[in-house]
């Protein structure tokens, strides 16, 4: 069986024109909020899929932003997506819910985001503890995850949401948890 985590299950879903939640401006007003400016320090979007948050975190907030996704279709698209008026950020085929961290550029990131993917994730003990080992002290890991029972019962999407159990796995041993809710999702900013 092909776990949710892995290319063989997204890279389709990409290639057939399937999108995902558009980032909007009350997201990123708390992201920009918690993550504040960049200064040329590289940062990690996990699960990138189109690329807009990476191009967030790297033309608005001047990180160096790395872009990482199982999907070859999503970086396709978020690499089509780059203007030609200055570098844009870097993107790169990894699976890190499966240990794939050999293609990341940097050894830590002062930021790393994970945008609608904690959910899909086959093993979150084992992805909250590569994160902390990529971050370094004083960082931030946001991440922002529908959660359950939000959407009405009549809802195709209800069962699209982490659990009272996954978001205690997620947010367990950080010094700092910060949360903010926008509808069915919350956004974590959780510092070591």
């Amino acid at each position: 069986m092909t776990g949710t985590s892995t290319a063989a299950y997204w890279d389709p879903f990409w290639a057939q024109g399937r999108r995902y939640r558009r980032l909007d401006d009350p997201e990123t007003r708390l992201l920009d909020a918690h993550l504040g400016p960049g200064r040329g320090r590289p940062a990690l979007d996990i699960g990138c899929g189109d690329g807009a948050l990476t191009r967030h975190l790297h033309h608005q907030l001047g990180y160096r932003a790395t872009g990482i996704d199982c999907s070859p279709s999503a970086l396709a698209l978020a690499a089509a997506r780059d203007s030609a008026d200055g570098p844009g950020p870097l993107w790169r085929c990894a699976d890190i819910g499966a240990g794939g961290l050999s293609a990341l550029p940097e050894p830590a990131y002062p930021a790393i985001t994970c945008r609608l993917v904690y959910r899909w994730l086959d093993d979150k003990g084992a992805f909250v503890h590569r994160v902390r080992r990529l971050l370094v002290p004083g960082g931030v890991f946001w991440v922002v995850a529908e959660i359950a029972g939000r959407r009405k019962d009549t809802d195709p999407l209800q069962g699209l949401g982490i659990s009272p159990a996954e978001a205690e796995l997620l947010t367990a041993g950080w010094s700092v948890v910060r949360t903010h809710d926008l509808d069915v999702l919350r956004c974590y900013a959780l510092r070591p």
